[in-house]
């Protein structure tokens, strides 16, 4: 696996809460931003073939993109009609109407059925595959894409949208948080003494092309949080170290899986219902590395949680008046109390 040449050069924007500074960085700085005894938290979920072109039986061209993972050969996904990946999500026709029952042929070899539609938007369907297990997912690999953007000129290769540490294919899209963790990157951190824990979590679309679908965003996404995950936030705490989420789908998963602990995280596998919003206590996590978001994603208002309303503010025009790119492959933001002065420390 070959990680996006890119990645090298991604910038850092670094928030200390503590102090209220705002400073730009590089993702180079990062072992000197965290601390011996810090405990970075990744979601190891590979990127799915979530893409897939399709037609009903009149011939009507559709997309779906599938939401993760596989329960027994179905998938929930978003439907959307004509056109492809140039045209913004936003602006992308609905699908034709798709009653439950009607079948949708994508590939020679991979067919899908509409089991049924959500009421909230009639883009979002459960479907059931004829295809099972390893035929499947052969066929998925086969005729799938990933989930493709508007901003980026040139489609992108599934290999392009996987972490270093990839496992499952559970995301619908990239949690790319983690892209430039590359290899060389992960061996300083633990060199410096950051240790490292993983979830997989599956994580959603950050857009569907239905106005009501994106104010519910995220929607219920499940998660997989291993027993040795917990030991290690737990030996974390005790130690007085720092749980850092890589990726605001860690932090869903984390803050979901205290509260259905009732304040003691629990491991197992589950489904994150719960939207994080600026009146959100945080009972785990105490730090985020994640992209730069813009005021109008739900992951904006998960950073409310972190920040108040006027640092959150300043730290979005900073990255604006910097230039720093946003969305799902672009620059990085840091939001850890304490960080800068542990920078100046090492220096």
């Amino acid at each position: 696996m070959h990680p996006q040449p890119e990645a090298r050069e991604t910038r850092l924007l670094v928030v200390d809460p503590a102090t209220a500074q705002v400073a730009g960085r590089s993702m180079r700085d990062l072992p000197q931003l965290l601390q011996p005894g810090d405990l970075l938290v990744v979601n190891d979920a590979a990127t799915m073939p979530a893409s897939l072109r399709a037609h009903n039986a009149r011939g009507e061209p559709i997309e779906l993109r599938l939401l993760g993972p596989e329960r027994d050969a179905s998938f929930e996904a978003i439907a959307f009609g004509a056109g492809d990946y140039r045209t913004r999500t936003e602006l992308r026709p609905a699908p034709p109407e798709l009653a439950p029952g009607e079948q949708l042929r994508v590939g020679p070899q991979l067919t899908a059925t509409v089991v049924a539609r959500s009421q909230l938007s009639p883009r979002w369907l459960q479907l059931r595959f004829a295809q099972r297990g390893e035929a499947l997912w052969r066929a998925l690999y086969a005729w799938g894409t990933p989930v493709q953007y508007a901003y980026r000129p040139e489609p992108l290769a599934l290999w392009s949208v996987q972490t270093a540490y990839a496992a499952r294919p559970w995301a619908s899209e990239m949690p790319s948080a983690g892209r430039p963790l590359t290899v060389q990157r992960l061996l300083r951190l633990r060199a410096r003494g950051v240790r490292l824990a993983s979830l997989t979590h599956a994580a959603g679309l950050s857009a569907t092309g239905d106005p009501a679908l994106d104010r519910a965003l995220p929607l219920p996404e499940r998660y997989d949080l291993p027993q040795a995950s917990v030991r290690a936030i737990e030996a974390t705490r005790r130690a007085g170290g720092r749980v850092i989420a890589v990726g605001t789908s860690v932090v869903r998963a984390l803050e979901d899986a205290s509260l259905k602990g009732a304040g003691q995280v629990r491991a197992g596998e589950a489904t994150a219902s719960l939207r994080i919003t600026p009146g959100h206590r945080l009972r785990v996590v105490d730090g985020l590395l994640t992209g730069i978001h813009s005021p109008e994603e739900s992951h904006f208002e998960l950073l409310g949680a972190f920040l108040d309303q006027a640092l959150l503010q300043r730290s979005h025009e900073h990255a604006r008046a910097y230039g720093y790119a946003e969305h799902e492959l672009g620059d990085e933001c840091l939001i850890l109390r304490g960080c800068l002065a542990q920078a100046r420390d090492a220096a």
